[in-house]
Formats: C-alpha cells, sequence, structure tokens
C-alpha cells in the first residue's frame, strides 16, 4: 500500500510540474513572440500598450456608459441569406434583453421628431420631418440647427460608401438594446454552427484560393507536416490591401475570443454566475505550443485591428468638432458632458505618433485601384452579411456591432476628402454618419482597448501561476 501510495505521490508531483512547466513556457513565449514592430506598419507593440493603458482605456470605458453610447437598435431576427437557418441557441446566456421604449432616452428614440418637437407645431415642417423618418435618414447627432439642411440630407443615398449592411432601423424587428445590461461573454455557443460562420468569412471572403488551407482549420483536411507555412507563404505574397483585410478579420476574431476568456462562467452556484478570467481557455487558444504558433500571429493581428480603428477616430475628429453635431439624448447637461469626453479622446487619438497610413493603400494606377477598392468594400459588406447567420442571439448582437464599427472606420478612412470640406454649420451631403454607426464605431473600439486591456490582465494571471 505504501509503494502504491508513494507511486501516485510522483505521478502528482510530476503532473504538477509539467502544468507549471506548461504555464510557464506560455507566459515566456506569448511574451517574447507578442514585441516589437508590426508588419505592414511602422508601430510597435509596447508603445500601444502604454497608450491604450494611460490614455485610451479609462476614458472610453467612462464613454460607453453614457446613454447616447449604450443603446443600441439592432435586428437580431433578419434570416441568414446565405443558408437555412442552423435554428437559434437555446442556452440561456445566449439570450438578449431588449430595452424596453420607456427605458431610452426620448432624444434617441426612432421617432425623433421628439427632438423638432417645437418645429413639429408647423405643419410643413412636421410634414418634413416625417419624410425624413420615411427615408430612415433620422440622424440624432445633429443639433437643433439647419433643419432644412437637415431634411435635404435625408434624401442623399450614401450606401456606395458603405462598407457594412446596415439594418432597417424602422423595421418592426428592430430593437434597443442596453449594451451594459448584454455585455459581450462565453456563452456555450460553438461548434458546427458558429465554424460554419468563421469557415464562410475567412474561406469566402478573405481573397484566400480554396486550396490553401488556414491553419488550426477544424473542417480542412490534413495537412501533415504544414503547420500553416504554406498559408503564410500565400498571405506574404499578396498585395498590401489583401493583407490588411485578412488581417483586419483576424484581429476581430482574436479580440472576440479574448473577450470570452476574460468573461468566461466559471461557476454557477445556486443560480447565482460567477463569471470572469478563464486562464486554461486562453492558453488553449492562444499558446504558441497549444496553438503551433498561431497565436501569437492572431494577438499581433489584434494589435493591427487597434491601429486601423485608432487612425479611424483621429481622421473623423472634425466631423464631431462642429457646432452642429451634439450627441443628442434629450439631456442637455449629460449632451454636453459626452461631447467633451468625445473630443478629449480624439485628441488622444491625434497625439499618438505611429500611426498606420491608409494613404498607402489604393495607392497605385487609379483604375486597378478603383476596382480594388470597391473589391475590398463588397467582401467586408458581405461578412456584415454573415453575421445575421450567428445562432447565438448575444453573439450575433457584439458580432454585428463589431463589424458595423470596423465597417464605419473603414467608410471614414477612405473618405478623407469629404470629411476636410465639410461646412462648419450644416451637415453635408459628401459625408455623414448615422447615430447607429457612430455608437458601433465607438464601441468596437472600446472593445479592442478592452481586449488589449485583457491581453495584459492574462500576461500577470500567468505570471502568478508559476
Amino acid at each position: 500500500m505504501r509503494g502504491g501510495g508513494a507511486v501516485r505521490s510522483t505521478v502528482a508531483r510530476v503532473r504538477l510540474v509539467s502544468r507549471l512547466l506548461a504555464v510557464l513556457s506560455c507566459v515566456l513565449t506569448v511574451e517574447a513572440q507578442l514585441t516589437g514592430v508590426l508588419d505592414d506598419c511602422l508601430c510597435d507593440i509596447e508603445s500601444i500598450d502604454d497608450f491604450n493603458t494611460f490614455k485610451i482605456f479609462p476614458k472610453i470605458q467612462k464613454l460607453q456608459e453614457r446613454d447616447y453610447f449604450r443603446y443600441y437598435k439592432v435586428n437580431l431576427k433578419r434570416p441568414c441569406p446565405f443558408w437555412a437557418d442552423d435554428g437559434h441557441c437555446s442556452i440561456k446566456d445566449c439570450h438578449v434583453e431588449p430595452c424596453p421604449e420607456s427605458k431610452i432616452p426620448v432624444g434617441i428614440k426612432a421617432g425623433s421628431s421628439n427632438k423638432y418637437s417645437k418645429a413639429a407645431n408647423n405643419s410643413k415642417e412636421l410634414e418634413d420631418c416625417e419624410q425624413a423618418n420615411k427615408l430612415g435618414a433620422v440622424n440624432s447627432t445633429l443639433s437643433n440647427q439647419s433643419k432644412e439642411a437637415f431634411i435635404d440630407w435625408a434624401r442623399y443615398d450614401d450606401s456606395q460608401d458603405h462598407f457594412c449592411e446596415l439594418d432597417d432601423e424602422t423595421s418592426p424587428d428592430a430593437q434597443y438594446v442596453d449594451l451594459l445590461l448584454n455585455p459581450e461573454r462565453y456563452t456555450g455557443y460553438k461548434g458546427p454552427s458558429a465554424w460554419r460562420v468563421w469557415n464562410s468569412i475567412y474561406e469566402e471572403n478573405c481573397f484566400k484560393p480554396r486550396s490553401v488551407y488556414r491553419p488550426l482549420n477544424p473542417l480542412a483536411p490534413s495537412r501533415g507536416g504544414d503547420d500553416g507555412e504554406s498559408f503564410y507563404t500565400w498571405l506574404e505574397g499578396l498585395c498590401l490591401e489583401k493583407r490588411v483585410f485578412y488581417k483586419l478579420i483576424s484581429g476581430l476574431h482574436a479580440s472576440i475570443n479574448l473577450h470570452l476568456c476574460a468573461n468566461y462562467l466559471l461557476e454557477e452556484t445556486w443560480g447565482k454566475p460567477r463569471w470572469g478570467p478563464n486562464v486554461k481557455e486562453f492558453t488553449h487558444r492562444f499558446d504558441p505550443v497549444e496553438t503551433k504558433g498561431e497565436g501569437p500571429r492572431r494577438l499581433k493581428n489584434l494589435y493591427f485591428l487597434y491601429l486601423i480603428e485608432l487612425r479611424a477616430l483621429s481622421k473623423v475628429a472634425p466631423y464631431f468638432e462642429r457646432s452642429v453635431v451634439d450627441l443628442y439624448t434629450g439631456n442637455g447637461h449629460e449632451d454636453a458632458e459626452s461631447k467633451a469626453l468625445l473630443l478629449d479622446i480624439f485628441r488622444d487619438t491625434k497625439s499618438f505618433h505611429m500611426h498606420f497610413d491608409e494613404k498607402s493603400m489604393f495607392a497605385g494606377d487609379k483604375k486597378g485601384a478603383k476596382s480594388l477598392k470597391e473589391e475590398f468594400r463588397l467582401h467586408f459588406k458581405n461578412i456584415s452579411r454573415i453575421m445575421d447567420c450567428v445562432g447565438c442571439d448575444k453573439c450575433r448582437l457584439w458580432g454585428k456591432l463589431q463589424t458595423q464599427g470596423l465597417g464605419t472606420a473603414l467608410k471614414i478612412l477612405f473618405s478623407a476628402k469629404e470629411i476636410q470640406s465639410l461646412p462648419e454649420n450644416s451637415p453635408s451631403k459628401g459625408f455623414q454618419l448615422t447615430r447607429q454607426e457612430i455608437v458601433a464605431l465607438v464601441n468596437a473600439f472600446g472593445r479592442l482597448s478592452t481586449s488589449i486591456r485583457e491581453l495584459q490582465n492574462f500576461k500577470v494571471l500567468l505570471q502568478q501561476t508559476r
């Protein structure tokens, strides 16, 4: 008996040492590989970490708590346009609780004639407001100035500039969601349905031939000892624009996975769930050994995506700096504070000295560049439509929001001339953002900022478990 006990004790110690060595290996390899200058830009990871920690993260967290940015109108009932519906997830954590209309600030509600209630006493102005609503063009970022210009702009169709398939906010299926009460976290949604969505995104929209298999794709046939090297040989041979496209999608995927690892259901006792960071899940998704070197590449793409959206925020600042633009909820004091905080964040984004240079994209032959840009836009728009195929409502909500946020960032980056020529005191036909786009833009960047912050937390947790 003693001999058997000694053997079991030895085996237990060996297993413990093995786990500790594995954790230590994860810490060292993640930190060793996640450093230095990113590809296709002149910015290093350490500078982004410091800038996000001390400048962006605290402020963007506060901004996301403001009424203007916490309520997002979304249609979670749109059918999948590409394959038969797999059926919705029945797991309780997949559920999204819509916000009752009575809880929505009066200035945000879709029937934004409330904002023009004084003008509504005039029948002609009432008719104009109703016409604007019918066109689905009510933009609650605008103050009461220049009503005629607002109505004129409402008739302008800028669909050619959109990188996303926008929800029709006038649809009876569109509902307001309080993002603070429906946080992004691990819901248990996984398996064939989830993989089908990501497989469609990567295989059909990332400019990739089917003969090239991306690493760790469970739906691809076994490739022996390839370990994805043929994929990266192919990727490095692409033009800058197509490399950027892949990195954006990979970075978004990495960010979403980080959120799920950081807000994981650890246990549930007497119906009370406890959410928190899951180190084992993080290691499974990002450890260089477990992912055959793929994890650090994904995390670098997260940083690249952060740079893209950071650049978009710095470029769109002039749009919001105009007096004609308010973050209108009906609460004048809070609206003023929200705009002041947003402008403060814009000042920080403009102070960053290692921005991605979007002018390096679509810079060749004009005809070829225009065609490539349109192909880029349509591929991304297609991905935004795939979000309606996600079976988990909470995953669909945050997938749609973050995809729309990135699409809005791309729209901004490639509308530089229009933004520079904006009139100070009236809306412009050349460039506009709807409230839906603004809320998505800020919250999507907030999610990236949180991802990078959570990544620092996981590094600390991994060190503590040595």
